[in-house]
């Protein structure tokens, strides 16, 4: 409940909104103070009263609000405390009865949302660079859905370009078809990374790479079956990352889908006299503040802007989005702006529904990763050598634990996937094993581990008939996992309006960090049987709020530690 609302509109002033209140009001530096308290000097002037008088007729006015058990007149401040067993009545009744699918709703019944992440390339290796992109994306989606939106995943696969040529040339060349097929894309990456290495010496390999594409292009069946298989190669590994993930997509429709689909988009262009010839090339002049967009090369090769915007009118005809998502890298603001720019100029209204979500890169502790030089990383190891960790680090804390396996790959995997959603998602980041699986930190492991400290609460409980007395809540360590339980659908709210699953994620550190200071300083189970059962109950819904928080993330829920 918003009980910041509750306040808002029932405080009147002659030419003030309830919003300007609503947004006036903030909790007090000291808490001792209430929950909220509403400054009243800028009122002073436009009523032409002393801030201590307004704060005095507002305190008045708000006092018969039910849920607030003191309104105070300070110094010019309204300090407002809520009813503590009532609220905390109200919220743990909420929340248990909606249970996990608590912080649903259905502000987005009838609107779409198409979310376009991940976009692996074929045959090259699904790396650590990619991690950010997907977990944003896929958190995204789940957000979204969580709200009631329709959403639609897409990943745009690379499966289109002379490096495919590239590839073709090197497996005719230097390629062993069952050694390929046994060590999948690392074995493709080899022979690239080769082919590279000797086109150095032989630049004319460039021109035969040049050659086996365009034999893709004019659909060449030896190419064409080549190309085939790589992807085929590639999709079997990206898969089996994804399943570990628990990510999924809607469409898998890559650049070569949208091949037969540029042309119109070309046309259209040229019909409403925007594409222009510059030096042989063709080109779009989308500002004075940034270079014109480049759809056509001299030598006719369209590029990803052109692509892009078949894309984007294929979605539009396709799923009649309310807003489309770009999951992608800040350092590619520049193409987004200008294929932006092309479609505002196209005319299209729906222009405004486009969304470059820019995040950060990431690396490891030990550099940068390259696919040419071949200094990459797979996100697959990476994921092994988390679960491998995590599993030591069981086997030390929780020696007797079952499935010690399953744990280990919900712990490893699950550290891995918060490390990336942690932070604000425009920042860079280097990922350090040490530091997202330690589990007294802001990480996965310790949100999994209190997860799991509410099970175990609840399993010795058991069920009781006893009335809750809400009583044995009135403490500020209750009282502040309370408001925090309160706030979680307004957080999932923010979260998508501003694509920052970050949110999410410092919100659900805060859950469990006001549960575990609850769990330490007040006894649940020697309660007296009426105020244990209010405390039981407000461990049971934490325990729906973090496995609700932790499922938009694509975290796994291990129910015991």
């Amino acid at each position: 409940m918003d009980y910041k609302r509750m306040i808002a509109d029932t405080v009147r002033l002659d030419g003030v909104s309830a919003q300007e209140i609503y947004e006036m009001l903030v909790p007090p530096k000291d808490s001792a103070n209430g929950d909220y308290c509403l400054p009243c000097f800028k009122f002073a002037k436009q009523l032409r009263t002393s801030p201590i008088e307004i704060a005095r007729r507002i305190a008045q006015e708000t006092a018969r609000v039910a849920a607030l058990s003191k309104v105070e007149a300070v110094a010019g401040y309204v300090n407002y405390t809520l009813d503590k067993t009532m609220l905390a009545a109200q919220v743990l009744d909420r929340v248990l009865a909606q249970g996990d699918a608590y912080g649903a709703s259905d502000q987005g019944a009838g609107k779409t949302v198409c979310i376009d992440y991940s976009s692996v390339n074929i045959a090259k290796p699904f790396h650590m660079g990619h991690m950010l992109n997907t977990a944003i994306g896929a958190a995204l989606y789940r957000l979204y859905a969580k709200l009631g939106y329709r959403v639609v995943g897409i990943n745009h696969l690379g499966d289109w370009g002379t490096q495919f040529g590239k590839l073709i040339v090197a497996y005719r060349k230097w390629g062993d078809p069952a050694l390929v097929e046994s060590s999948g894309v690392r074995g493709l990456l080899d022979i690239y990374v080769r082919f590279h290495k000797e086109a150095e010496q032989d630049p004319a390999l460039d021109d035969q790479a040049r050659a086996a594409f365009k034999a893709i292009e004019d659909g060449d069946p030896e190419a064409v079956a080549l190309w085939n298989r790589f992807k085929d190669i590639t999709m079997r590994e990206v898969e089996r990352t994804y399943a570990r993930l628990n990510v999924r997509f809607d469409s898998y429709a890559g650049e070569s889908f949208y091949n037969d689909k540029m042309q119109p988009v070309l046309d259209d262009l040229r019909a409403q006299g925007l594409l222009e010839y510059s030096d042989g090339a063709q080109i779009v002049r989308v500002g004075d503040d940034m270079p014109p967009c480049l759809l056509v090369r001299a030598d006719g090769a369209t590029l990803y802007a052109t692509r892009d915007l078949a894309a984007a009118f294929y979605r539009k005809r396709t799923y009649d989005f309310d807003r489309c998502l770009y999951v992608v890298a800040y350092q590619q603001n520049l193409h987004f702006r200008q294929f932006f720019g092309v479609l505002e100029r196209m005319g299209e209204p729906w222009a405004q529904d486009m969304v470059h979500v820019a995040h950060g890169m990431v690396s490891l502790e030990d550099g940068a990763m390259s696919t040419r030089s071949g200094h990459v990383v797979t996100l697959e190891e990476v994921l092994d050598k988390a679960v491998e960790k995590a599993r030591g680090v069981i086997a030390d804390k929780s020696p007797d634990l079952q499935d010690k396996d399953g744990v280990a790959e919900q712990v490893g995997v699950g550290a891995v996937v918060f490390g990336m959603l942690y932070n604000a998602r425009i920042k860079d980041m280097v990922f350090s094993f040490d530091k997202c699986l330690n589990f007294d930190g802001e990480t996965a492991p310790y949100i999994q581990y209190t997860y799991a400290r509410c099970n175990s609460v609840l399993a010795k409980a058991g069920q009781s008939e006893c009335e809750p007395d809400y009583r044995g809540l009135d403490n500020p360590e209750a009282a502040q996992l309370i408001r925090l339980l309160d706030r979680y659908p307004q957080t999932l709210v923010e979260a998508a309006r501003k694509y920052e699953p970050c949110i999410v994620s410092r919100h659900l550190v805060d859950v469990a960090q006001a549960f575990n200071k609850f769990y330490f300083e007040h006894s649940i189970l020697q309660a007296s049987p009426a105020e244990r059962e209010a405390r039981v109950r407000l461990v049971r819904a934490t325990r729906h709020v973090l496995a609700s928080a932790l499922d938009l993330l694509g975290i796994g829920k291990p129910e015991r530690m």
